[in-house]
């Protein structure tokens, strides 16, 4: 009784296996990279218990856009198809008796029948339908967390490196080129899917791995540092080049496209470099120079007269510092009182007499000049009959009518009584006045 129930199931078998069948696939998620077909079976179905293992001969297979059909037989790949459409299965060993020829199909049939009584009535064999997904894969982030060393070129003609420790993140994408690469070394005969999530791990570390060689060829091929962030597509190259082997010859992946989004230095480097680069433009543009020192000058001397200890001080300082700069250091010295006021005057030491490195003389405006008038302002010379304050007024009572500060005693101050002219060192006049030849005498003293 046992051989008969085995012959009844097995005939059942045959039998259900025999219809044509349909096998299709819905659209592939991005997160899905490979599932297995299903047969359409609805309640309208004349056969509806076939196994899901079998593919008679005869069926028809559908094919989307962005997939790749691949029948496996017995574990192994039998038949491979790319291009979109519907296809008729012809080479299944478990021939339809509603396809081709009635007569050789009945006959092998009853092969069949007799094949599986032998087994118990099981079905000893597996066939599938499998659908690759072949579309780009994108929305794959990615992070350096260890900075990539980068040596570059700064300066081409003395032939200058520097060597600095960046980071980046931002996106790649990928597809799968090689579904059959992919089934054999990758995804194999899973029983419903197979999902991005269990090779991203991989791909990330490995694509992440590339960047460094990747970085270093573009720094070869002269690539500075602040074009990297706009050079996806040649960094796209060379991590593609980098992951030839390793993903395309062994797991039919190909790498994509790369989108940094950003790129940051540690802030010692990025200072650095920032400067080094306002240096280059400094050395290029004589004019930019000027200006930028100038208003660095400007903003010392503000900085210096908001200063309510000592603003003398440092504004002395800096305007010897001018004068050791040339011409920049009669503009510096002539913007002082501009910028200042009385601020600065407030505070200065017992007056001396001010007298110009250029032997000229100074107007309360600020301005040094050699002649009998101011080159500013318009204002005539000191008369002899006065004394000139630090803050540039000449007075002739015992206090500054300015700043207020008083007239200075001490060793004698020369100046010509005849024409006015002031020696350099007022305390040390030389014998005879260079400008009119007056002999000094007591009669010069102020």
């Amino acid at each position: 009784m046992g051989l008969i129930a085995v012959a009844k199931n097995a005939l059942g078998e045959v039998v259900t296996e025999s219809w044509r069948e349909y096998f299709y696939c819905d659209r592939i998620e991005d997160d899905v990279l490979m599932v297995r077909g299903q047969k359409k079976v609805s309640g309208k179905s004349a056969n509806t218990k076939a196994a899901n293992n079998i593919i008679s001969n005869g069926s028809v297979i559908a094919v989307n856009e962005g997939q790749c059909m691949l029948i496996v037989d017995q574990g192994g790949i039998a038949e491979v198809c790319a291009e979109a459409g519907e296809y008729v299965y012809d080479s299944s060993s478990e021939p339809s008796i509603f396809y081709g020829k009635l007569g050789e199909n009945l006959k092998k049939y009853w092969e069949t029948f007799f094949k599986r009584v032998s087994t118990g009535g099981d079905i000893p064999k597996d066939q599938r339908v499998y659908f690759v997904n072949t579309r780009e894969i994108f929305d794959n982030k990615f992070g350096t967390q260890q900075p990539i060393q980068y040596r570059f070129v700064l300066d081409a003609a003395s032939g200058a490196t520097r060597t600095l420790s960046l980071r980046c993140n931002g996106e790649f994408s990928f597809y799968i080129k090689n579904p059959v690469a992919f089934y054999k070394n990758v995804a194999n005969n899973v029983e419903n899917e197979y999902n991005k999530e269990e090779i991203f791990g991989f791909l990330r570390s490995s694509m992440v791995t590339a960047l460094q060689p990747a970085f270093g060829k573009l720094a070869r091929q002269g690539y500075h540092y602040g074009d990297l962030i706009s050079a996806g597509v040649e960094l796209g190259k060379e991590v593609k080049e980098q992951l030839q082997e390793e993903w395309l010859e062994r797991r039919g992946i190909e790498f994509g496209t790369i989108n940094v989004q950003s790129m940051s230095l540690p802030e010692d480097q990025q200072k650095w470099l920032d400067q080094y680069e306002n240096d280059k433009i400094y050395a290029a543009d004589a004019d930019i120079f000027g200006r930028e020192k100038t208003m660095g000058m400007i903003d010392a001397f503000k900085a210096a007269g908001s200063n309510e200890n000592g603003s003398f001080n440092g504004l002395y300082g800096l305007a010897m510092m001018g004068n050791t700069m040339g011409q920049m250091g009669v503009n510096t010295a002539a913007m002082m009182g501009g910028i200042l006021g009385t601020n600065a005057a407030a505070q200065t030491q017992p007056a001396t007499n001010v007298q110009s490195a250029t032997t000229g003389w100074k107007c309360t405006c600020g301005a040094v000049s050699t002649g009998k008038f101011c080159t500013e302002c318009g204002a005539a010379k000191p008369t002899a009959d006065g004394w000139t304050c630090s803050c540039g007024a000449v007075n002739k009572g015992k206090f500054c009518s300015e700043c207020g500060a008083k007239k200075p005693v001490g060793a004698a101050l020369y100046r010509c009584d005849k024409c006015g002219w002031e020696p350099e060192d007022p305390a040390n006049p030389p014998k005879f006045c260079p400008e009119c030849g007056d002999k000094f005498s007591d009669e010069d003293i102020q």
